[in-house]
């Protein structure tokens, strides 16, 4: 009898362990799902940001190219004109990354840095250890013992 009993606690021990690595993998799913839907949020709030601030540019390059225009007719000078050039590759740059293929070529480029140059995504000091933090929060509370009145 003692021994189907022990057989039966670790198959409930073995099912529990399958049970609990199973919520775990779901766990983990949701973690990384919930991640890539806020990345994608914010990516869509960079993208809109690009498209109001270029609403914003080319506004303000009519208004100025009306000016400038103005400005030439009156006096013939083709020094006048000038401003045109830089102002237009500002607005051609924030077209390309409202309405083009920038944000496509930004994330070419991000996958080859990825690829080829993985030395550069590294964090200064490498990555943070349970221990480097505990010290941090450990050096944070002595440093409000000693100086309350500070925060």
């Amino acid at each position: 009898m003692g021994g189907s009993s022990s057989h039966s606690v670790s198959q409930t021990i073995k099912k529990n362990q399958e049970y609990i690595s199973e919520m775990n993998k779901i766990k983990m799913d949701r973690w990384i799902q919930m991640h890539y839907q806020i990345k994608e949020r914010e990516l869509a709030l960079e993208i809109s940001r690009s498209r109001e601030l270029f609403f914003w540019l080319g506004s303000f390059y009519t208004v100025t190219l009306a000016g400038i225009v103005s400005r030439y007719r009156t006096t013939r000078r083709s020094g006048v004109l000038a401003p045109v050039v830089p102002l237009t590759f500002v607005l051609a740059y924030y077209a390309d990354l409202a309405y083009g293929s920038k944000v496509h070529r930004i994330r070419a480029e991000a996958e080859m840095i990825m690829q080829r140059e993985r030395d550069l995504l590294e964090w200064p000091r490498g990555l943070p250890t349970v221990s480097s933090i505990d010290q941090a929060r450990t050096i944070t509370e002595m440093e409000k013992k000693l100086h309350p009145h500070e925060n």
